[in-house]
């Protein structure tokens, strides 16, 4: 598994942690020996889930789109499994709706054969609209850690499966 921080930076973020300084990794052993695994399917995929949140963060849906297969797996937090990329658009139009974010702090991981990749990130977000079955929406901002796992097949993200903890952001939302 080859490990990088977001926007594509090649330093491991695991040996940046084990010296304390995330700009001082480019020598590390461990940093080394797992630059040797780097496979041209891993730097695919690398590039694959960059682009994908890049388009998110811009709010480009139509190039977000194109980067998933049209039979793409959409598992939802705490929700339903949702298949085809026509579901995938509907849900994304309604969360572009009620609620403005924005990815951070990423940190993308993947297979050294580029078929899963998994990221972690902070989301930063406005609750715009409220969404069925949750508090009332009122421009409450919220802060919160999440993460993702990915199939890829073909140069696309297959599978998106998302997690965060809703009770936590019930809990910023209900306060904000």
């Amino acid at each position: 598994m080859v490990i990088y921080k977001y926007p594509f930076y090649p330093p491991l973020f695991a040996a940046s942690l084990l010296n304390g300084n995330p700009q001082s990794c480019d020598n590390s052993p461990l940093f080394s020996l797992t630059n040797r695994k780097h496979t041209p399917m891993n730097q695919q995929t690398q590039t694959l889930i960059q682009h994908y949140y890049a388009a998110f963060n811009a709010g480009d849906m139509d190039t977000f789109l194109n980067l998933v297969t049209d039979d793409v797996i959409h598992d939802v937090n705490q929700g339903p499994r949702e298949v085809g990329k026509a579901a995938f658009r509907a849900f994304m139009e309604r969360m572009n709706g009620a609620y403005k974010e924005s990815l951070v702090e990423m940190v993308i991981m993947s297979s050294a054969d580029g078929k899963r990749a998994a990221a972690e990130f902070v989301v930063l977000g406005e609750y715009l609209r409220t969404d069925e079955g949750l508090p009332e929406a009122r421009g409450q901002k919220y802060r919160l850690p999440a993460g993702a796992f990915f199939e890829v097949r073909d140069g696309k993200v297959a599978r998106i499966t998302n997690y965060y903890n809703l009770s936590d952001w019930i809990d910023q939302v209900s306060k904000g």
